[in-house]
Order: C-alpha cells, then sequence, then structure tokens
C-alpha cells in the first residue's frame, strides 16, 4: 500500500482511514484518548487554570499515537492527511458511540483485502 495514497475526498478517505485502525485496541485507544482530551479542555476552561488546555493535543495524540506504532503498526494517517483525519476521528468515535464497531471492522477489513488483491496483481504483472 502507498505511504501516502492521494484521496479526492473524506468520503474516499475513511476506507483508508479505518484501515489504519484495523485493530479494536486502536480504535478504544483512540477514543480514550480524544475522550482524556476533550475532558482536559472543557475542565481547563471552565475551572482552569487555562494554560492547561494546551495539554489536550498532547494527550489526545499521545494515545492514538502510541496505537499505531505499537499495536497497530503503521504510521498515524494524520502525518499524511491531517484535515481529514481529525475529521476522521470524530467520524470513528460517533460511529464507535453509536454502536457501529462491527461495521467499522468489516470497511476497515476490506479495505485491506482490496489493497492486498491491488498489490498482488501489481507483483504478478512485473513478475
Amino acid at each position: 500500500m502507498p505511504e501516502n495514497p492521494e484521496f479526492e475526498s473524506f468520503e474516499e478517505f475513511y476506507p483508508f482511514y479505518l484501515s489504519q485502525h484495523s485493530k479494536p485496541a486502536t480504535r478504544a485507544l483512540h477514543a480514550a484518548g480524544s475522550g482524556l482530551a476533550l475532558l482536559n479542555l472543557a475542565k481547563s476552561l471552565t475551572v482552569g487554570p487555562k494554560r492547561q488546555a494546551i495539554a489536550s493535543p498532547v494527550i489526545g495524540y499521545g494515545f492514538a499515537w502510541f496505537a499505531h506504532f505499537v499495536i497497530e503498526g503503521n504510521k498515524p494517517a494524520t502525518f499524511g492527511h491531517p484535515f481529514y483525519s481529525l475529521r476522521g476521528d470524530f467520524t470513528m468515535l460517533i460511529d464507535m458511540a453509536r454502536g457501529r464497531n462491527a461495521e467499522l471492522q468489516a470497511l476497515a477489513d476490506d479495505y485491506l483485502a482490496m489493497q492486498e488483491a491491488k498489490e498482488f496483481a501489481i507483483a504478478t504483472a512485473q513478475g
């Protein structure tokens, strides 16, 4: 799979994004990190100290990047597609909260299988 594929739209990007979160533990750590980051942000802005709000991205990305490097074994999609990835994070979290985790898994698995088939076809044609 190309390291940094190009996408015409978020709808085209989202299956790729889910494929980069193919393990349930990765999605769970994303949810935990994002939830804690939002709680920290809300607490900092309402109760204080306000400067503590700058820790929110560190909290959110810390959980996510740990999941990518240690559990998933890939580079975070945010490195190549920061805005689509931010939208993907919240779309995935909303889908998870709606109980659609099995559907997310199926979309990720389908995308990965499609990429494997493409790579196999290319390798076969070359050799």
